[in-house]
């Protein structure tokens, strides 16, 4: 039986997921989304502190912080979600 679900497992291991690290949102008016423009700052309602949620398909799996990787932007996980649903 577990070599059967393994089995089963790997037709899965190479199939795309959507991964997203949601840094803060934002609650503006239409006047200020208008007024955006090149140099503006959109503050979030996240502190500096807090840690980056790290989505797979929308659900939270893990937790970090951000990194500058060769020029690009990435994820260090510093926490695994515990209780994410099967």
């Amino acid at each position: 039986m577990i070599a059967e679900r393994n089995g089963n497992l790997d037709l899965l291991l190479g199939v795309d997921l959507e991964v997203t690290a949601d840094i803060g949102t934002a609650l503006m008016s239409v006047q200020r989304v208008l007024a955006l423009g090149p140099g503006s700052v959109v503050e979030f309602r996240r502190t500096v502190d807090q840690p980056i949620d790290l989505k797979v398909n929308g659900t939270v799996i893990a937790r970090g912080e951000i990194v500058a990787v060769d020029g690009r932007f990435g994820l260090r996980i510093t926490e695994l979600v515990a209780n994410v649903a099967p």
